[in-house]
């Protein structure tokens, strides 16, 4: 990023899931520090999505989720997301 600060990004991950990890992917290219957040919804299981998350997991992306007994993510209230959401520079719902 040539000299720019690198920038803290939330992808929400909402209705599109597959589409919202297969960005979080794509955004691991920069040098900006993702977080991803599952929310409202369970995550479907496809083939892609499992990979999406095993590539995430490897880059060493941190994976949250407000859906109590997910495999796929640390627990966090939807209160605490919406405390911690203000503190990065872009937000991504999909």
């Amino acid at each position: 990023m040539s000299g720019e600060k690198a920038k803290r990004i939330a992808v929400l991950v909402r209705d599109r899931h597959s589409e919202a990890l297969r960005m979080s992917v794509g955004l691991i290219a920069g040098d900006d520090e993702i977080d991803v957040y599952i929310v409202e919804k369970a995550l479907e299981e496809s083939e892609d999505i499992m990979m999406y998350l095993e590539t995430l997991k490897e880059m060493g992306i941190k994976i949250y989720t407000n859906i109590e007994g997910s495999p796929y993510g640390e627990f966090i209230s939807t209160d605490r997301i919406a405390q911690v959401l203000v503190t990065y520079d872009h937000a991504l719902p999909y």
